[in-house]
């Protein structure tokens, strides 16, 4: 089922590309009988949700969505049997660091007063919270930028993981393995995104770095936002982020019954938006894509 989960960013819930007959037949090859009947009693068990899966498949699917999931779960698995990392990537949503409403409920004597209206200019801060998880670890890192959400900022937590936390705990690193969105700071299309890549990580830190972008519309599969944000968002459901020390102890905090541990980071420098890569500068990054659905999976080298 790893490969097929999705899930709700802001909750508990998930759902999964696989219905039951089908899993009924994979377990079964596999020895295990199992009806159908059974299948999704052990899902509903698990907290599967066969109603958000019906809201959230997107209306047009790419034709090549299925085969994308297939790669990315092979290149998963070879990272995986090599012990190689793999990294989850993607920006969670803005939030507004000041005394707002926060979704969710929480046990008080008093409920807290908060703005009526959420307006920017009373916010000290508007953060992007960028996640990084590592599904094999089941470790998650938020850094927090108080600028743009760019292609820069995007290498830059990145750049902070593997200073931080990447060389501690694969020393002998010499490639990883990068999942993302298709849209976004982080998407396929941004030049910025690629180029960063080759200069702040493989050129800097002697990394090949592959990427494996998500289809479009399937944003919810990638792990980070169903095995790092939900769990975020549940922790500070109710509570007010004040300030950028409080938003940080909430992320600290979050765990999960599986072990999660998350480690929260600050990163204030400004960025621009709307820098571009110049043609010869594009160019000069040594850039392989593969040669299935090469615009969804490519790999960067140091020279």
């Amino acid at each position: 089922m790893q490969e097929d989960t999705a899930g709700d960013p802001t909750s508990d819930k998930k759902w999964s590309r696989k219905d039951t007959r089908s899993i009924s037949q994979e377990m079964t090859a596999r020895g295990v009988p199992l009806c159908p009947n059974t299948a999704g009693q052990l899902l509903k068990h698990c907290q599967y949700s066969l109603r958000v899966n019906r809201k959230s498949i997107a209306e047009t699917q790419h034709p090549d969505r299925n085969r994308q999931f297939e790669l990315i779960a092979d290149f998963r698995k070879r990272f995986e049997d090599a012990s190689r990392p793999i990294v989850s990537l993607d920006t969670k949503k803005k939030e507004l660091i000041g005394n707002f409403k926060n979704a969710g409920q929480t046990w008080k004597k008093e409920p807290e007063q908060v703005n009526q209206h959420d307006f920017r200019s009373q916010a000290s801060a508007l953060v992007s919270p960028y996640g990084l998880y590592e599904p094999v670890g089941n470790r998650g890192t938020i850094v927090i930028g108080t600028s743009a959400d760019t292609p820069e900022f995007a290498v830059d937590c990145l750049d902070r993981w593997i200073a931080e936390f990447g060389w501690t705990t694969y020393p002998r690193m010499q490639e990883i393995l990068l999942l993302c969105d298709s849209g976004g700071s982080n998407g396929y299309r941004p030049r910025l995104w690629k180029y960063s890549l080759y200069q702040t990580i493989a050129r800097a830190h002697g990394l090949t770095v592959t990427v494996c972008h998500y289809p479009p519309g399937a944003s919810k599969w990638n792990p980070v936002e169903h095995r790092l944000f939900s769990f975020i968002s549940l922790e500070w459901a109710g509570h007010q982020l004040r300030s950028l020390e409080a938003m940080m102890s909430y992320i600290e905090s979050t765990t999960t019954k599986t072990g999660l541990k998350v480690k929260a980071l600050l990163n204030k420098r400004e960025y621009a938006k709307g820098k571009a890569v110049p043609d010869h500068m594009f160019k000069t990054i040594p850039l392989s894509n593969h040669s299935e659905l090469p615009a969804w999976n490519y790999t960067i080298r140091p020279n």
